[in-house]
């Protein structure tokens, strides 16, 4: 009789009791290969999120130059209906939406003086971003949205009580820095190439950082109250946004003058609604990042999205950037990417105890 193995059935030898196993088991032998096809489905999901993202917003970015820098027409017209354009903008957000809404079952609660107040700061913030462009090029632009964590962090430690560790403050530092290397000019650059004087451009992405720290303070509090869900948190805040941007076309003349404007460019419309597409099939992979991977995953894809946005603009578009551009450019995305890796803020875990 062969040899039994410790613990093993007496009577059966070692290459019986396997064989039992296996036959009384058949699931036992396929769980090492679901496994590898499970990291192989997650691996192959993670690269559809990331080149959802890259892709989306590389074209959105393209998009946004061509429409809001281009001249149009002989006379070399300019675009300047920055509420048109946010306003096709929350249409197409608010119908993916919609649809995500048909998918994603949700059962909201939430009040809706919670979603006018958050579209207000939503909206405040993107008619801000996007008429910046009129005043600095893409790349400021970019590298002074990616400046987020800044107002993010302020906000958290005045109006929610949030403690951050050290290590944050030095990565929110870095980051300054970047962005202060980037926007600076001398005497030269300034009389050279720029004609905005005021730093208008750069007032408005200080206010559009500030109302997307409002935004996100908003949106904390509905999902903490209300456990708003973030399909229902999309389309409601658009819809609201929809609602606000049509009163303010009315009273302010420019729908009118928008649909002159269209009259004579009828190709515009065309690269609106590109550019509206691309920002809401941008958002459904970032949400669906964040849901399989989690909120680091999807900051380090948006961070290197942006990255390599700048780069393409500048060779695309022919956006002149100086060595300390370069170097403050640099700065910024080390920062974010420390930040994002290392920088999150501390729970309260026992009295008088912190830990992340």
């Amino acid at each position: 009789m062969s040899r039994t193995e410790k613990g093993s059935v007496p009577g059966i030898t070692v290459s019986q009791s396997r064989k039992e196993a296996i036959i009384l088991h058949p699931g036992n032998a396929d769980v090492s290969s679901n496994s590898k096809m499970a990291a192989h489905g997650g691996t192959r999901m993670m690269i559809v999120c990331f080149l959802g993202i890259f892709c989306c917003y590389f074209v959105y970015g393209l998009l946004q130059e061509t429409i809001t820098k281009a001249k149009y027409g002989e006379k070399g017209e300019k675009f300047h209906y920055t509420l048109s354009l946010v306003f096709v903008q929350c249409i197409i957000n608010g119908f993916f939406a919609r649809c995500a809404m048909m998918v994603v079952k949700e059962h909201d609660h939430t009040p809706g003086r919670f979603y006018a107040l958050c579209s207000l700061f939503y909206l405040g913030a993107m008619v801000a971003s996007n008429h910046s462009l009129q005043h600095v090029s893409y790349p400021t632009q970019v590298l002074g949205k990616s400046a987020k964590p800044i107002p993010v962090m302020i906000l958290g430690v005045l109006f929610a009580g949030k403690h951050y560790p050290l290590a944050k403050y030095l990565f929110v530092l870095m980051i300054v820095l970047g962005v202060a290397l980037f926007v600076y000019k001398d005497d030269k650059a300034s009389s050279a190439s720029d004609n905005h004087t005021l730093g208008i451009g750069e007032l408005l992405l200080l206010v559009s950082l500030m109302l997307d720290g409002l935004t996100g303070a908003t949106q904390d509090r509905m999902r903490g109250e209300h456990k708003t869900g973030a399909t229902s948190m999309m389309f409601s805040v658009n819809a609201w946004s929809v609602l606000w941007l049509a009163i303010g076309l009315v009273l302010t003349g420019e729908i009118f003058q928008f649909m002159t404007f269209v009259g004579r460019y009828p190709f515009v419309i065309i690269n609106m609604l590109l550019f509206s597409v691309c920002s809401a099939a941008g958002q459904m992979f970032i949400f669906k990042t964040v849901t399989e991977f989690g909120p680091l995953t999807c900051s380090i894809f948006t961070t290197t999205r942006k990255f390599f946005t700048i780069l393409c603009s500048i060779l695309l578009f022919g956006h002149p950037m100086s060595g300390r551009q370069w170097t403050g450019t640099v700065l910024v995305f080390i920062g974010l990417f420390l930040d994002n890796m290392y920088g999150k803020p501390l729970k309260v875990t026992a009295p008088g105890t912190l830990s992340r």
